[in-house]
């Protein structure tokens, strides 16, 4: 077998795998990786849905019935090997105080003085390379090398808004407040993530970035990134809606969700959407309404509302009793995965589930709720979209269309895991396999791993023998998907789920196969995971010819 090596040369590409819908394509540096995104973002694909570059890497993500994979790999060949396009967008001045934390410890680091920190760093323009980890966040690259730079080998748990940092070769800056490892200079007062801009992102990839010292005396106020739900909070709760849904009680959080938000990669955001789409889409179909109306979705049960007007609605997902008690007081059981009529005055409750983990919520018509970027999906990292529903909230909901389809056969996709279940999720070896040792990659597949309460709508935390790395370098940022089980540096691996990070920054060992990611997304806390590799790690060399 031949050895792949760790890095590509110039003339080469590495073809990860990832699942049967994407793969990473790793280059030898920043540049040979934005040259390429040029021109295929340049010269569209049919079947290729999305290209999210990063610091050595382009993640394509395509249609498999559209376009394949060698396909890709012979359109990829042809276009690699090209020279970067000078930037030419905007330029984006940004105003700094000179006094993070760590500017001494760089100034240590790098065997200069602070003052000689800020001079290189206001001496040369920058170019937003790409977006990630955070909406807003952009990396900026074409800094003085000398500038280069390791992350904080502890991260911090709370970085300022507006901080201005340093990793690698990148500078960035900190859209909101945040956990984060890189090493800070200095601190804006600029917002780089507003909802109300067009587009929200104050720095596009593209644009060009000068900064410049301002004076500690001078005052500014530091535009602080709030969560875009504050903004979506005025969802017509409005008292004279023919019919609404008032909320009576909730336990954990309630959102509104669909299937995501396409096409915001370039703001640093990603997908988001329901968690088990195959759910999500049988609730909606069983009310007439489309595959992607909002509905909501809903954590551990224990959330209960009250009719105004009259209303059909379904309820899918994870197994859970639901009970009606109409306006005389009567109680009556409902059944899950079939329409069900409510009156007005009707108090309907759906208690915690014996199985699975997210219950869907739809009501014919669809609720009334004002979308954010285009979708009504709430991102908790993002921490963009409509707010959470609480008790008292008043939502309207819309009349239904006339002549829609309502669906009478939508059985579960699949059975709900239970808490002392063992799930086995299909996984696709990669993209990064080999930064593991052989005895790893064994274990990793062999042991089951305990879901964990720390688990969200961000990812599953899993607890089981750790995975020890061959590779101890640091991981460029690269994309993520669904699926992705990353392992940092404690080695108990994460299974990310709907609201994972656009860029992450620790290897993935594998990914969960397409057909398994509704399933992953309705495993409780406690129950067990073991992962079945259903295709191995091998990557694929080709040679860059531009023609």
């Amino acid at each position: 077998m031949r050895r792949v090596p760790p890095t590509p040369t110039r003339d080469i590409i590495r073809i990860l795998p990832v699942r049967a819908d994407c793969v990473l394509l790793e280059l030898a540096d920043l540049s040979a990786a934005l040259a390429l995104f040029d021109v295929l973002e340049s010269n569209p694909v049919n079947g290729i849905r999305e290209i999210i570059p990063a610091a050595r890497t382009l993640l394509i993500s395509f249609d498999p019935s559209i376009i394949s994979n060698d396909a890709i790999t012979e359109i990829v060949s042809a276009c690699a090997g090209s020279e970067r396009k000078t930037a030419t967008g905007p330029l984006v001045e940004i105003p700094v105080w000179y006094d993070g934390e760590d500017l001494q410890e760089v100034a240590g680091i790098l065997g200069i003085s602070r003052d000689d920190v800020v001079r290189l760093h206001v001496g040369s323009e920058y170019v937003v390379a790409f977006t990630g980890f955070a909406p807003g966040f952009g990396y900026l690259a074409g800094g003085d090398a000398r500038l280069t730079v390791p992350r904080r080998k502890s991260p911090r748990t709370h970085v300022p808004v507006g901080a201005v940092g340093l990793a690698g070769e990148f500078s960035g800056i900190y859209p909101k407040a945040s956990p984060g490892g890189w090493q800070l200079i200095g601190t804006t007062p600029l917002s780089m993530f507003d909802i109300d801009r067009t587009p929200p992102s104050l720095l596009q990839p593209g644009s060009r970035v000068r900064f410049h010292e301002i004076s500690a005396e001078k005052a500014y106020e530091i535009a602080g990134a709030e969560m875009a739900a504050a903004k979506a909070k005025d969802r017509k709760t409005l008292d004279t809606a023919s019919t609404a849904v008032e909320i009576v009680a909730t336990a954990l959080p309630v959102l509104f969700q669909d299937l995501g938000r396409v096409g915001q990669a370039s703001q640093g955001i990603s997908m988001s959407g329901a968690a088990d789409r195959a759910s999500f889409k049988a609730a909606n179909r069983l009310v007439g309404n489309p595959v992607d109306a909002a509905a909501l979705e809903i954590v551990l049960g224990g959330l209960r509302f009250r009719m105004r007007g009259r209303g059909v609605i379904a309820v899918t997902g994870a197994t859970a009793a639901i009970t009606i008690m109409n306006a005389a007081g009567m109680k009556i059981p409902a059944s899950r995965h079939s329409a069900i009529a409510l009156d007005d005055g009707d108090t309907v409750s759906l208690e915690m589930p014996s199985a699975g983990m997210r219950s869907y919520l739809a009501f014919r018509g669809g609720f009334e709720v004002n979308p954010v970027l285009g979708s009504a999906a709430t991102d908790t990292l993002a921490q963009i979209g409509p707010a959470a529903l609480t008790p008292g909230d008043v939502v309207a909901v819309r009349t239904a269309l006339a002549g829609a389809l309502v669906s009478t056969t939508e059985l579960p996709a699949f059975e709900m895991p239970g808490t002392d279940e063992t799930v086995i999720l299909d996984v696709a070896m990669g993209p990064r396999t080999d930064w593991f040792t052989e005895q790893s990659v064994e274990s990793f597949l062999s042991q089951e791993w305990t879901v964990t309460p720390q688990s969200s709508r961000v990812g599953i935390r899993l607890a089981g023998e750790a995975l020890e790395r061959k590779s101890h370098n640091e991981l460029p940022s690269e994309a993520t998907v669904r699926g992705a089980l990353q392992v940092p540096a404690s080695g108990q691996p994460v299974l990310f789920l709907a609201d994972h990070p656009l860029t992450g920054g620790y290897p993935v060992i594998a990914t969960v196969a397409g057909h398994h990611l509704d399933l992953a997304g309705q495993v409780p806390v406690g129950a067990r995971i073991r992962f079945n590799a259903i295709s191995p790690f091998a990557p694929r060399i080709i040679p860059g010819k531009c023609t």
